[in-house]
């Protein structure tokens, strides 16, 4: 972390769904290394608050916006107030995420259209305002959380996995699409990480999980939101269009 302190100054990231969980521990990151951070959040507005606190408590530089990702004329109209306060948009981390679980047979046809809605759709969304504004300045980074569902499936997360691996399709098509004008583009891929659906399962599953991991643990928040800094920086200038798992060798 200690090459990395500051390493953000001066530029503004975006961070959807950056209130809770995976994205609170991006959002703490980027901040420390001397970004102004702008927290994304639709529901969790206490959360967010609490975080924003926390971030210029400790010297940093953070704002909330408020937007639902699946809705485009939403993300455009944040974006462009987020554009005219700071007259750029430096990294976007497309994060926001749902689940609604079921077994295929049994999933209704909302769930699925919800969840690719907000997974696939909103990065999309974002991506597509947030790239025009970089492309004229000829810099910039987007950094996609997708998810090992969505390379190796899940039972009960048909719409889960396919918004994940349509995720990472995107992340490439982007990335070579975008880096005449110096964007990269990467995802970051979590798998069995900490979070509070994980501390409800029952310890039976939580070892039966473990087993499956060569390192032996959970995941932390704090190590995805330390792949995506490292991919904000300029210490990976030369990587693009490639997806870095975090998954204690779950996929290696």
């Amino acid at each position: 972390m200690c090459q990395l302190e500051r390493e953000l100054e001066g530029k503004v990231a975006l961070v959807t769904g950056g209130s809770r969980g995976i994205g609170r521990a991006i959002s703490l990151s980027l901040a420390r290394s001397g970004a102004c951070v702008v927290i994304n959040y639709q529901r969790a507005e206490d959360a967010a608050r609490s975080l924003e606190a926390e971030i210029q408590a400790a010297g940093g530089m953070c704002k909330l916006s408020r937007f639902d990702v699946a809705q485009y004329e939403e993300v455009q109209e944040a974006c462009q107030a987020l554009l005219d306060a700071h007259g750029r948009i430096d990294v976007l981390v497309n994060n926001a995420g749902i689940t609604r679980d079921q077994l295929f047979v049994r999933m209704r046809p909302q769930d699925w259209k919800e969840v690719l809605e907000v997974n696939l759709t909103g990065a999309f969304h974002c991506a597509r305002t947030v790239a025009k504004a970089m492309m004229k300045r000829r810099q910039g980074c987007i950094i996609n959380i997708a998810s090992v569902a969505g390379m190796t499936g899940n039972p009960g997360q048909a719409n889960y996995s396919a918004s994940k691996a349509g995720l990472i399709g995107l992340t490439k098509a982007l990335a070579k699409e975008l880096a005449p004008w110096n964007i990269r583009v990467n995802a970051v891929s979590p798998g069995y990480i900490t979070t509070e659906m994980t501390e409800r399962l029952p310890d039976k599953v939580k070892e039966e999980i473990l087993g499956l991991v060569p390192l032996k643990r959970f995941g932390s928040p704090e190590d995805v939101a330390l792949a995506v800094l490292f991919l904000a920086s300029r210490w990976s200038a030369y990587i693009t269009g490639e997806v870095i798992n975090v998954s204690g060798g779950l996929l290696m």
